[in-house]
């Protein structure tokens, strides 16, 4: 494994040099697409008989369990840090929104593109239950807060949309994950889920993910006012993340949604009382070093994973299906509670197609489609959920700047006291 780690990391450098010194792209933009293109001139050899390079790209990806390094190591460490630098004023100022869009939004999201895709499914040429349609629903539904806080800064959104596009995608993958899990459960056991084990479910790794997350946030804060070693204090942080996302699994309570918990804790109140100045520089430094580094690593396995994607093209109708579906969900997800909850959403105009367009897919999904078993219906629902994502960090993450800067230009536009 220690080998896997190294050509990884090796590799990473690599590309991410590449992007920096001739391309110019955001990096976790740039490192996909130069491995995405990698992973498609190998698949080209491979086809004319130049066979060894493709073999060594496909035995290095056998050894890495992607779901595992993804959903146990990698996530509660880049959810932390996500959430280290979000401004606590801010979170709660915008709280309304940000529970509205992560909760009822996603699972209005997961209706919409599972019954949708029933529906369109044959005429693509997909044979998908409705069952596996809203599996799909579930582990596409959620915005990426890995994609999406990496990228979303830079876009130069308004800060009041910043703040909702980063809450949001940091809660709405624990939704996500227990919507996925409730209907997947379904489909290993055959039962047909209750609105009283759906509460239950939701309850235990949701609220309690919260709480756990709160309370370890807490214990982190207390250690860290009683001393002033920068040394140990970058330990006691590290510490409480590892083993904190340990014991929330063996506690059956959500991680992620913990580690945002956490991180939310340390990164107001911790950062605030319990640091000195040197402290907070190396802390500070220490996780943007960490997330910048996870990130690029987790996005060239993404572009890496292209070489798994050889049944893509049989589903090419469907993956165009699945995107436009996909975003569709994601304008009816956002639009409706802006406009039922209007005067209380308060958001800026031009607030609708950045968070629409921001609304960035990512790892996660991944993750969660490559934990389902191998059954026929996994391949289909693995291309359509790759096709997804790759659409959404290359063209939605390459756009959304342009976006942001026309909504905002338009939102002037129409303001009365611009001008």
């Amino acid at each position: 494994m220690f080998n896997v780690a190294v050509a990884c990391l090796v590799l990473t450098a690599l590309l991410a040099y590449v992007n920096k010194r001739f391309i110019g792209l955001p990096t976790t933009i740039g490192v996909m697409a130069i491995a995405l293109l990698l992973s498609v001139a190998l698949l080209g050899l491979d086809a004319a008989g130049f066979t060894g390079l493709h073999e060594a790209e496909a035995a290095l990806l056998a050894q890495i369990d992607f779901s595992g390094v993804l959903m146990q190591g990698m996530l509660s460490i880049l959810l932390f840090a996500g959430a280290l630098h979000i401004d606590l004023h801010e979170l709660r100022r915008f709280r309304w929104q940000i529970g509205v869009l992560a909760l009822g939004g996603t699972a209005l999201s997961t209706v919409i593109i599972g019954w949708t895709l029933f529906q369109v499914a044959p005429w693509v040429g997909i044979a998908l239950p409705l069952s596996y349609c809203l599996v799909f629903g579930a582990l596409i539904s959620p915005t990426d807060p890995i994609a999406v806080i990496s990228i979303v800064k830079s876009a130069g959104a308004p800060k009041s949309l910043e703040v909702v596009i980063a809450g949001e995608s940091l809660f709405n993958d624990g939704v996500g994950v227990v919507l996925f899990t409730l209907l997947f459960g379904t489909l290993a056991f055959q039962e047909q889920p209750t609105w009283s084990h759906a509460a239950v479910l939701l309850a235990r790794e949701a609220g309690g993910g919260i709480a756990f997350g709160l309370l370890l946030g807490y214990v982190a804060y207390l250690l860290l006012k009683s001393i002033d070693s920068y040394q140990e204090e970058v330990l006691i942080t590290l510490a409480a993340v590892l083993g904190g996302y340990w014991l929330a699994a063996w506690l059956h309570v959500s991680g992620p949604l913990a580690m945002v918990a956490a991180g939310l804790v340390v990164g107001g109140r911790g950062r605030a009382v319990a640091m000195s100045d040197t402290t907070r520089e190396h802390v500070d430094m220490f996780w943007d070093l960490l997330d910048a580094i996870l990130n690029a690593v987790l996005f060239v396995l993404l572009g890496l994973e292209a070489t798994l994607m050889t049944h893509l093209p049989h589903y090419a109708a469907g993956a165009v299906a699945a995107i436009l579906i996909t975003l569709c969900a994601r304008l009816i997800s956002v639009a409706l509670p802006a406009v039922a909850f209007r005067r209380s959403f308060a958001l800026p105009r031009g607030a609708l197609q950045i968070l629409t367009w921001g609304g960035l897919r990512g790892g996660i999904s991944v993750a969660l489609v490559l934990s389902l078993p191998a059954l026929p219906e996994r391949n289909i629902l693995l291309a359509l959920t790759y096709a997804v994502v790759v659409f959404s960090i290359l063209v939605q993450g390459m756009s959304i700047g342009a976006v942001t800067r026309r909504a905002t230009r338009d939102r002037a536009g129409t303001d009365p006291k611009s001008g």
